[in-house]
């Protein structure tokens, strides 16, 4: 006695389907743990800013967290040491150990890089 099963095309294209959606969600999970943890580390507000995005690239899936904040990348690569000066008022206003000091010229000694997505990155594999 033989048994023989056919399947249509259709049913193949949906099994397909339905495996490759499979992994897009786990990889989808997988993005969205390393996004979490970026988030945790991020500075400030900037934490808000943080996005996933799961493409098809030439080996397959390909996913990215991305950071939008307007200052993102200052506070990735760092700033160089630079002056500061006043745009629209005479002076610049700060507080110094209780008195109100006023300065044309501020010499900034800049920031150091704070790789957040790239520690998001190594602590989520």
């Amino acid at each position: 006695m033989s048994v023989e099963v056919r399947l249509d095309q259709g049913f193949i294209g949906r099994l397909l389907r339905a495996r490759g959606s499979l992994a897009r969600r786990r990889f989808q999970e997988r993005l969205d743990h390393v996004a979490r943890i970026a988030a945790a580390e991020a500075p400030g507000s900037m934490g808000q800013y943080i996005e996933t995005d799961i493409r098809y690239g030439a080996r397959g899936l390909e996913g990215a967290v991305i950071c939008t904040h307007p200052k993102a990348r200052l506070v990735i690569e760092g700033t160089r040491p630079h002056l500061i000066r006043p745009r629209r008022a005479r002076a610049l206003r700060f507080e110094v150990g209780g008195d109100v000091v006023f300065t044309q010229l501020v010499r900034h000694p800049g920031t150091r890089p704070n790789n957040f997505l790239a520690r998001a990155l190594r602590q989520g594999r």
